[in-house]
């Protein structure tokens, strides 16, 4: 992580139930592109919150329109409840940390952490850097390792040290630009849980930019979902994956199994379509979807995890279920937990499954070849519309 900008700005925290971070009709323009276009949001004091979505969907530029690198075409910006359209960014109460390793090397931890405090005017004394600099060591978990050299630490602790550098100002606002893309696995998994100890512990606004859904999953309080410059939908974690407002933000949150067709009915209890397999399916409407009405087209998602298999010679097999089908294995992953199926069927195409480790599917049941059942129960699947 690099830190990008030391901000000695002392602007006053916001009033309770204040937003921290607010934009009002904001766009930013690149010549001919839109880079955002008219975004308005706002993030409570003291939230993490993520922005996801694909490379070029605008979450990168809206964090430097926050940090101050760029400014707004039209629109407000506010900060702790005040405007910062045309502030410069070292004078916005935020900091920032990119993915990149940028400390100094040829400064130990100790002074990488206090670069902050000693370009402020006037400076703190030393016995403040030395007290300061100890507590933000603590705060990340790395105590007595001021001396330091940059090079003899592993990568999760440089991160760490490049944390503590931009916490140390206590910003209103830390900005983090795919700050773990960098580590491996585990490290990454690691540090995901650190930097949550970490936001609940100094009760700051994280705001988090990132391309894995994974990861804005697991660390957040809301994520918003971008696409062409604009946010798609914003809200918790399990409220974007149980009731998205379209297949976007389904495919993107999540994996689905998709069947896209004409829509036949809609009423308060859901909508019918017939597949372009000539298969006529239903399911409920998303509780935050986008309405269907008016729509030629629609799309039956069905999350892997609610698909059920048997032996497809098993009589019993599905009893209950609204939907059955018959296919066969083409393959089989271990995911440890669980087991994924690709299941070839002739009525849906390829349909994904998995199965928890404590099911028979998932305990090492049907192996690629097998001939199996498959269904689902009509409520656990969603009608979106098909965008």
């Amino acid at each position: 992580m690099a830190i990008a900008t030391i901000s000695t700005a002392t602007e006053p925290r916001p009033a309770p139930g204040e937003p921290d971070v607010r934009f009002r009709g904001v766009s930013k323009r690149f010549a001919a592109v839109v880079a955002v276009d008219h975004v308005s949001f706002e993030i409570p004091r003291g939230a993490f919150h993520s922005f996801l979505g694909p490379s070029g969907c605008g979450k990168t530029t809206t964090l430097r329109l926050i940090a101050g690198f760029e400014q707004p075409t039209e629109g407000a910006i506010e900060i702790g409840g005040s405007s910062v359209v045309g502030v410069p960014a070292y004078q916005r109460p935020v900091n920032m940390v990119f993915q990149h390793y940028a400390l100094f090397p040829h400064l130990d931890v100790f002074a990488n952490i206090a670069y902050g405090l000693r370009q402020r005017r006037p400076q703190p004394a030393r016995a403040e850097i030395e007290r300061r600099v100890g507590e933000a060591l603590e705060l990340v978990r790395l105590p007595g390792m001021g001396k330091r050299r940059i090079w003899e630490l592993s990568g999760g602790q440089q991160q760490r040290v490049a944390l503590a550098r931009a916490l140390i100002n206590r910003p209103t606002v830390l900005l983090l630009d795919e700050p773990l893309a960098a580590l491996d696995r585990k490290l990454r998994r690691d540090m995901q849980i650190e930097l949550q100890n970490l936001q609940r512990e100094v009760g700051i606004t994280f705001i988090l930019v990132t391309h894995d859904q994974e990861e804005a999953l697991s660390m957040s309080d809301t994520i918003g979902i971008m696409r062409d410059g604009r946010i798609v939908q914003m809200g918790p974690p399990s409220e974007l994956y149980d009731a998205p407002v379209n297949r976007y933000v389904a495919d993107f949150v999540g994996e689905s199994n998709f069947f896209a067709g004409r829509l036949l009915q809609q009423d308060s209890g859901g909508a019918a379509l017939k597949t372009d397999r000539d298969v006529t399916l239903a399911a409920p409407l998303s509780r935050k979807g986008e309405p269907l009405a008016g729509q030629a087209r629609a799309v039956i998602a069905v999350r892997p995890e609610i698909v059920e298999l048997w032996d497809e010679g098993d009589a019993q097999g599905g009893r209950g279920l609204d939907y059955r089908f018959t296919g066969r294995v083409h393959n089989r992953i271990y995911l440890g937990d669980q087991t994924e199926f690709s299941i070839e069927t002739a009525e849906l195409g390829t349909v994904l499954v998995r199965a928890p480790k404590a099911s028979r599917a998932g305990s090492g049941a049907f192996a690629p070849g097998s001939r199996v059942g498959l269904g689902w129960r009509r409520q656990g699947a969603l009608a979106l519309v098909d965008a």
